[in-house]
């Protein structure tokens, strides 16, 4: 099936009421049940504070979000390191890279940029961080894809490895999902989603840091565990110009969709944001303060509950946090595709589109873009020997995406290595799920009485 659908940009104006955070204490995120249905506190809407209260709520907000998330102040230095470089394909240059993260941490990246031997370009490049999907990393395909076709379009891509995948995985493999690991302390999930946020944060600053980069112009797109991560980003970061958030976006209530998903990474961060009230509306309205924002669904997707988030929920959504901003501007669109289950939707003319516009690619035109030859990724994959699971190799999901481009290769895994493997093996306790977790441990040990 190959049926892109047609997009809805919802609308609409609901007022909410009014609550003070206070500096509350992260909240616990293991045994505690009692926000299970609870009622979720009103807020203020905008039409009742003034220009500098909107704004300074609005940054209380930002740093209760980055406490209950264990998000630092002050991000720690880069310490950048660029390993070495190939051409994966005409006219795209991959850097193999590092960069600290929080804890003492270390991240493998690839980047991937313009060759400006190939095509020179004028001014500044817009930039890119691609978070994945759960069990995802730089070596899945639509990492690799997005990176040379954007690279392509005339942009800077980072992917990176997330915790406990990849080469930040003790034995090197993906879809391992080291970090689904039920840990029996307080603050587990906040901290461990905190480090999520500084890995793509410090993405952010990698690009902002390169001179090719205007750093007014990056964009932060995240799939399904990504787009969690990527919503939250927007709204801590307002560095960040534009988000495309593809299978995910549903910020609901109390006893809803993350509230009960049991991944540490996911059901104890959310929970712990409950001290915002309408945390949804929050998130949004934090993005829309930001910049510009793109939803992407399949009104067929199991996996994000969309029967339950329909166009009549992301409606409401907006329409409270269009309340708590006190207009619509830069408040987040989406689209849902009739019939379409779980996808990395970026890649699509849709997708590509909304990014164009936003970032100014240094080459593609919106003409360019919308009449460029596309790849059906389920006969990519299969004639270029591209690892995707037989579940997501379906029609309805990843396999039946219309990628933008063509004669894009299967990158081999070894390529997509950063590390020599004396390298890693020197620093694997700064990389490894396994040694982050005995220091998080370790540190939750201390702060527990």
């Amino acid at each position: 099936m190959r049926c892109p659908g047609a997009g809805v940009v919802l609308a609409g104006f609901v007022l909410a009421g009014a609550v003070t955070l206070g500096g509350q204490a992260p909240a616990r995120s293991v045994g505690d049940k009692d926000w299970v249905g609870a009622p979720v506190k009103e807020l203020t809407p905008a039409k009742a504070l003034s220009t500098k209260q909107r704004a300074a709520r609005e940054e209380e907000w930002r740093r209760e979000i980055r406490r209950q998330l264990y998000v630092p102040e002050v991000l720690p230095p880069l310490e950048a390191k660029t390993w070495s470089t190939f051409s994966p394909v005409a006219g795209v240059v991959a850097e193999r890279v590092t960069y600290q993260t929080a804890d003492g941490m270390v991240v493998p990246a690839v980047v991937y940029r313009p060759d400006p031997k190939t095509v020179p370009w004028q001014g500044k490049l817009p930039g890119i961080v691609i978070v994945n999907g759960h069990g995802g990393d730089k070596f899945s395909w639509y990492a690799f894809y997005s990176g040379m076709m954007f690279a392509s379009a005339g942009a800077m891509v980072v992917t990176y490895d997330p915790i406990g995948e990849g080469e930040r995985n003790i034995d090197k493999k993906s879809r391992a999902g080291s970090h689904d690991k039920i840990v029996d302390a307080p603050h587990w999930g906040q901290r461990l989603a905190g480090l999520m946020q500084v890995d793509a944060m410090q993405a952010v600053n990698y690009l902002a840091a390169r001179p090719e980069v205007d750093a007014q112009r990056i964009a932060v797109v995240g799939y399904s565990m990504g787009a969690f991560i990527a919503g939250i980003t927007g709204a801590i970061d307002p560095r960040i110009h534009a988000v495309i958030l593809s299978g995910g976006g549903v910020y609901d209530g109390p006893g809803g969709y993350f509230d009960s998903n049991p991944l540490p990474c996911q059901s104890p961060p959310y929970r712990s944001l409950s001290v915002l009230g309408d945390r949804g509306a929050v998130l949004y309205a934090l993005n829309a303060a930001r910049g510009p924002m793109f939803v992407m669904n399949g009104d067929n997707d199991t996996v994000m509950d969309m029967a339950h988030h329909g166009p009549d929920w992301f409606a409401s959504e907006r329409a409270r946090a269009v309340a708590l901003r006190g207009t619509d501007r830069d408040m987040f669109t989406t689209v849902l595709y009739p019939g379409i289950s779980h996808r990395t939707s970026w890649v699509d003319r849709d997708g590509v589109s909304w990014l164009g516009r936003q970032i100014q690619f240094a080459y593609w035109t919106d003409k360019d873009i919308a009449t460029m030859p596309v790849t059906h990724v389920s006969e990519w994959a299969k004639a270029n020997g591209v690892d995707i699971t037989a579940n997501y190799l379906r029609e309805d999901r990843e396999g039946g995406l219309d990628a933008l481009g063509k004669g894009y290769p299967g990158i081999k895994r070894e390529d997509l290595m950063v590390l020599p493997e004396k390298d890693w093996e020197a620093m694997k306790g700064r990389l490894t799920y396994e040694a982050w977790a005995a220091k998080t441990l370790a540190a939750e040990r201390a702060a527990t009485p």
